[in-house]
């Protein structure tokens, strides 16, 4: 089967710039990749970025895919317990469990969030930074619990990875980390255009009254006026119809053999191959339209066909790429896949690490550098 024609991946790759991606990942309008939406669906896998740009532990964009390696280790120990709190948060608080409206429509009138929600909403893609940003204030001054957030937000990413995305909530929320993520408006300032600068707003503060701000059950109501309310796109629980085949929903004949291919494995390969898209995992984790837009191209690009559906009533002979991602995970095991391993780096320590620290030298890797500058 041919590659498939993603120009748009290659034009990515050509640009890529590791030594400018050192000096400025941290600014959003730095030399970041834009390569995560091809990694989290399998297109590229990492190993072949490591080689492709000649990359070493010691450079800093081998070290931020480390940190994707890492939440991957980590969901493989726990699996679905990523998706609690994996150890207790800051004590006295009553978390919401509702995302508030103000903040899903753009409207709480602090430049940073209003900024990061629209360009979430018109991209399917927000800069890691502001991603921690919009995250602390939703957690330690809203008071919102981090679990409805982060499913708010990985419906939204075209890159949207339950490993990285929930895990970095809960880092940022204290349950995956030994403290609290906080910034402040002098931090935007430094590191965001001016239009995401927000003075005089709660952020314009220090550090100080921060924490205390966090360990306070005390939410914060915005006051601001925000410059125009969005309105959220749909999450939705299927591909759109434009998106789908007339065939897309009929199951293949019985005693099938065949590969199938999952949305997290976008890569080509050999033999007939079915495309599958497991409903019950959409119901319980929707996407954006943009990224159905995203994938489903994509997949037919690399397969024989698609079904769409209960993955669980395919009757055959079946090959995959094993993904922990819930519900696929134990469809394939039902169907008693052969599961092959994605391709990994660094290698996957056996034992759980419970840091980053501990999982980069396990792997052999030098000493890690600081995840972000204050």
């Amino acid at each position: 089967m041919p590659k498939p024609d993603d120009a748009l991946l290659e034009a990515r790759l050509s640009a890529v710039d590791p030594v400018a991606y050192a000096a400025s990942r941290n600014h959003l309008g730095g030399a970041v990749t834009g390569l995560s939406p091809w990694i989290t669906h399998g297109c590229i896998p990492i190993p072949e970025l490591i080689d492709r740009f000649g990359l070493t532990g010691h450079d800093t964009l081998a070290f931020q895919f480390g940190w994707r390696a890492f939440f991957q280790h980590v969901w493989g120990h726990l699996g679905n317990g990523i998706l609690a709190d994996i150890r207790p948060g800051l004590p006295g608080i009553a978390y919401a469990n509702v995302l508030p409206a103000d903040i899903r429509e753009g409207r709480t009138g602090i430049p940073v969030i209003d900024r990061a929600v629209a360009t979430l909403y018109a991209t399917g893609t927000l800069h890691n930074h502001a991603r921690l940003w919009l995250a602390s204030y939703v957690v330690h001054v809203r008071k919102v619990h981090w679990r409805p957030a982060a499913d708010w937000l990985y419906a939204h990413l075209l890159d949207g990875d339950l490993a990285s995305n929930h895990l970095s909530w809960q880092w940022v929320a204290a349950t995956f980390s030994s403290k609290p993520y906080l910034f402040n408006a002098d931090n935007v300032a430094r590191f965001a255009p001016a239009d995401w600068h927000s003075p005089g707003t709660p952020l314009d503060t220090d550090y100080a009254a921060l924490e205390a701000l966090a360990r306070s059950p005390r939410a914060v109501i915005p006051f601001g006026q925000p410059e125009k309310e969005l309105t959220e796109p749909p999450r939705l629980t299927a591909p759109p119809a434009h998106l789908l085949g007339a065939d897309d929903f009929t199951l293949p004949p019985p005693d099938t053999d065949a590969t199938l291919v999952h949305p997290w494995a976008l890569h080509p390969g050999e033999g007939p191959r079915i495309g599958v898209i497991h409903l019950p995992f959409h119901q319980r984790f929707p996407w954006s339209e943009a990224r159905w837009a995203f994938v489903l191209p994509r997949l037919r690009a690399v397969t024989d066909r698609i079904f769409v559906g209960d993955v669980g009533q395919l009757d055959g002979h079946f090959r995959a790429e094993a993904t922990l991602n819930p519900d696929y995970r134990e469809a394939l095991a039902h169907l008693g896949a052969e599961l092959t391993p994605p391709p990994r780096w660094p290698p996957d320590p056996a034992t759980l690490c419970p840091s980053f620290s501990r999982f980069w030298a396990s792997a052999g890797q030098p000493p890690p550098r600081r995840r972000w500058h204050a």
